[in-house]
């Protein structure tokens, strides 16, 4: 046999390179290799990529410097599927970088990814999913991924046995749903069974992401009739009942309570017995973000009325007592943010005070945490507005005094809690005292003076609220509460302003405090408020008017009327008509100018002298026998009371001896021839008694003048002591005004006691008119010197002030003043308005059967210059000329 000669090898073509191994520790030369054409290669350089980025963040920006990112986004859509994965495994690891994902946003990564979703590989469609979760961290790529429809491929992935792609397409669609817009996108795209489904996966991080997606998912209301259709409250309430989920029970209160803010959902809820096991879990768990989680969602589902109701059915209530007294700063805080919310249904407001639900809110008054006492304030104001019952239980519980002391913690929203309580409380009147003897109007002065204007506008209201009588006010004067309240009307918010407003609207009521507010400058605030159209409100008007009530000089000159109510007093004084931005001056400081050629002050003053001496009262009782002597004598003259005809007149006086009808019925008796004789006997007689009656007259008369002049010598001298006295002490004090003392002695004496007001009108029209220096024709008023006799009265005062009774020569303005003092000495009610040009007028209303009519009570003008006494028709044109030259 031949001996077996060795076959020699073929060798390799001479235009094919040999086969070479690589061994490369450069990051630089594997992303060279990602260029290759070879798969191999390729290959192995996105598996060195892969596991290079999936070390640490600083590999991956390395990579992403390098420029690894462009051949691998090519890559991803390789037609050999080993490259592919690879690639796409690369691609989604380095995503997880924040700067990488900047750039892969400028490039087109997404389309590419949304391609691979629903791949066969399990691995493509895992790391594609991680790729898209990552990405949509950012809104620009939601949009981008919402827009390349990888919503619905990603959905479908849910139903994934692979657990992470499970677990990555749900983080894609947790990150997705935070943007509102998608959210009906991912029920219209059957997302919601698979993600109740999750509720059962036997990893958390799925529960707690499908969870996550459906508190977002829920917030919509068509959502949560499709996750009704599909059992989710039952398998919400099942999840809820495994304790082994315990951490993540929060998440499904979130949800479920999304779910009961529908009032179907809270009806089938309750019918059910889902909401029992509610509350017996809430209960006993031990978990305090469990317990608190479920106060919100309660909270959350009594916002509706209807829902409200039910959940008062369930008695909740005993639920949210109980939590608030938990030992958990958080729940007690959600359980009072679930009173204060239930509590706006009257029963459940009725229900937590029956329950005994007050007393533990007065206790977390006192804790430490600031949110706890702001959340539990918060629940008792809720809890007594318009609840006397609720009300009277913090009392019993020593609420008052609690509430009281937190007006000066250092948390606005305790503060502006405990106010809107004290002030639910104010509407009851023996609540109001109560709470007012403990002290609440002296500590109101420091929110007034806190640097939040929530505070102060509250503050404010309580004011309103609480001073309501004289002790009160005298209290808010006496702690200065009224210069903080006066300094907020200029404050630029404008409920600020109407809540000062409003405390001064209820504080001016008494003179004492009307005066301190205006001495504060609160007359020229107001002024300054009603005169912008932006700036005032119904209380600044309102506040304004009630001042100058208390303050009617003031309200005469601003504005130009006195009303039948405003009655004038003694200190009242008439500066003439002023702008409405004029600051109004009072009357010691007018008493400090010097004389000057405009129009005189007119006063008012009659107060009754200091009390008289034993030697005083002596000469006033001799002087009243004199004037009863004179009386005796010779009667008192009648006061002829001319009726607007001038047709009838009637005769008011004191009855005379000398006018008896007896005496004139003697008069009218002829003598006899008989008699003729004893009457010549006895003229005698009669001419001797008639001549002792005029000696007894003229003593008399001679006496009283007498008296009258030592008692005038000697006020004369008292009251120029008094002068130099206050000229020493720089303090003015205006003159006794004795003439219209003696005015108004004699309309209470002659016209008071008149039967009917029109007589007592048109009385004391001629009465004013007479002591005013009588009528004056039309058109004679030039002839009528009023002007040299005014002067001559300010030359010898030697002052600007003018005593109204010293005047005898008045025009309009002087009349119309003084019958409105003498109409308000008589109760005869009238207004005076003040006109241009030196006019001024009473109106008065007469009643239709005084005039004679069957029509209603008219407003008439007094004729004080003209025909004394004369009614003129507000409305007539005769009225027009009276008011105008």
């Amino acid at each position: 046999m031949g001996k077996k000669v060795k076959k020699e090898a073929t060798p390799p073509p001479k235009d094919v390179f040999d086969s070479l191994t690589i061994e490369s520790k450069k990051t630089g030369t594997v992303v060279l290799m990602l260029k290759s054409d070879e798969e191999e290669v390729l290959t192995k350089a996105c598996e060195a990529v892969y596991k290079f980025a999936d070390k640490c963040d600083e590999n991956k920006l390395m990579l992403l410097e390098l420029g690894a990112i462009d051949p691998i986004i090519n890559l991803i859509t390789h037609e050999d599927r080993v490259v592919r994965r690879y690639a796409v495994m690369s691609f989604g690891v380095l995503a997880g970088h924040a700067e990488v994902r900047q750039y892969l946003r400028k490039t087109k990564s997404i389309e590419g990814a949304v391609q691979l979703l629903g791949d066969e590989d399990d691995v493509c469609n895992e790391f594609a999913s991680l790729f898209l979760a990552h990405m949509s961290n950012e809104y620009i790529s939601k949009l981008a991924i919402y827009k390349n429809e990888g919503l619905e491929p990603l959905i479908n992935l849910l139903e994934s046995p692979d657990p992470d792609v499970q677990k990555n397409s749900a983080q894609a669609i947790c990150n997705l749903v935070q943007d509102f817009q998608i959210r009906a996108a991912i029920r219209d795209l059957g997302g919601i069974p698979p993600l109740l489904e999750f509720l059962k996966s036997e990893y958390a991080i799925i529960q707690e992401l499908a969870l996550t997606t459906l508190a977002a998912v829920t917030q919509d209301a068509d959502t949560r009739v499709v996750l009704r259709e599909n059992e989710g409250l039952e398998k919400l309430i099942e999840f809820l009942n495994h304790k082994e989920f315990e951490d993540l029970h929060v998440h499904g209160l979130q949800v479920l309570g999304n779910c009961l803010e529908d009032t179907e959902a809270l009806d089938e809820f309750r019918n059910s017995g889902g909401m029992e096991k509610l509350l017996l879990f809430t209960t006993e768990s031990a978990a305090p973000e469990v317990q608190a989680f479920s106060a919100r969602a309660m909270a959350r589902a009594a916002k509706n009325v209807e829902n409200a109701k039910i959940l008062h059915e369930q008695e909740v209530e005993k639920t949210l007592i109980t939590l608030s007294g938990s030992d958990n700063d958080t729940v007690k805080i959600a359980a009072c943010q679930a009173i204060c919310t239930l509590s706006d249904n009257l029963a459940a407001r009725d229900t937590f005070g029956k329950s005994e639900g007050i007393p533990p809110l007065i206790n977390l008054l006192q804790s430490e945490s600031a949110d706890v006492k702001e959340a539990a304030t918060l629940a008792l104001a809720n809890l007594t507005l318009n609840h006397k019952n609720n009300c009277m239980e913090i009392i019993s519980s020593g609420g008052i005094e609690i509430l009281i002391g937190l007006l000066n913690f250092n948390k606005e929203a305790v503060v502006v809690n405990s106010l809107t309580c004290l002030i639910n409380m104010s509407h009851d009147e023996q609540l109001r005292t109560d709470i007012q003897k403990r002290g609440l109007i002296a500590s109101l002065t420091e929110p007034l003076k806190s640097d939040s204007i929530k505070i102060q506008s509250k503050a404010a209201q309580a004011i309103a609220s609480f001073v309501t009588g004289s002790e009160s006010r005298a209290e808010l004067r006496k702690h200065g509460g009224l210069e903080p309240l006066v300094r907020h009307l200029r404050s630029g918010d404008a409920q600020l302003r109407r809540d000062a407003s409003w405390a001064i609207l209820s504080s001016c009521v008494d003179t004492p405090t009307a005066t301190a507010i205006s001495n504060l400058g609160a007359l020229e605030i107001l002024q300054q408020i009603n005169s912008s159209e932006q700036r005032r409100n119904n209380f600044s008007l309102a506040a304004l008017d009630k001042l100058l009530d208390s303050n009617l000089p003031a309200k005469y000159s601003l504005t130009g009327k006195l009303s039948s109510h405003n009655i004038i007093s003694d200190g009242f004084y008439d500066a003439g008509m002023l702008r409405p931005d004029a600051k109004f001056l009072p009357l010691e400081e007018i008493a400090k100018e010097e004389l000057n050629q405009r129009r005189p002050i007119l006063l008012v003053n009659c107060k009754p002298p200091e009390p008289k001496t034993s030697e005083e009262e002596d000469m006033d009782s001799l002087s009243e026998r004199s004037e009863i002597q004179l009386y005796e004598v010779g009667g008192i003259p009648p006061i002829e009371v001319h009726s607007p005809s001038g047709q009838e007149q009637r005769k008011a006086s004191l009855p005379s001896p000398l006018n008896s009808p007896r005496n004139e019925s003697l008069a009218s008796l002829k003598p006899t021839q008989d008699e003729s004789s004893e009457k010549r006997v006895s003229s005698k007689a009669s001419l001797t008694r008639r001549m002792k009656k005029k000696d007894k007259e003229a003593q008399a008369r001679e006496e009283a003048e007498r008296l009258a002049a030592e008692k005038q010598a000697k006020l004369d001298v008292k009251q120029d002591a008094t002068k130099e006295k206050d000229l020493e002490d720089n303090v003015y004090r205006p003159p006794v005004d004795t003439a219209l003392q003696g005015y108004i002695d004699d309309v209470n004496k002659f016209i008071a006691p008149m039967p009917t007001m029109r007589e007592q009108i048109v009385a004391l029209a001629q009465y004013v008119v007479e002591k005013m220096g009588g009528e004056v024709e039309k058109g004679k008023m030039m002839d009528f010197s009023w002007e040299l006799h005014i002067s001559e009265l300010k030359f010898d005062s030697k002052s600007n002030i003018i005593s109204i009774g010293k005047i005898n020569k008045g025009i309009f303005y002087h009349r119309a003043l003084l019958f409105k003092v003498l109409a308000d000495r008589i109760a005869v009610p009238c207004s005076l308005v003040q006109g241009e040009y030196n006019r001024a007028w009473n109106e008065v209303m007469v009643s239709s059967e005084e005039v004679g009519t069957n029509f209603p009570p008219f407003k008439y003008i007094v004729d004080l210059m003209h025909e004394a006494g004369r009614l003129i028709r507000a409305d007539s044109p005769a009225a027009v000329r009276y008011q105008s030259l």
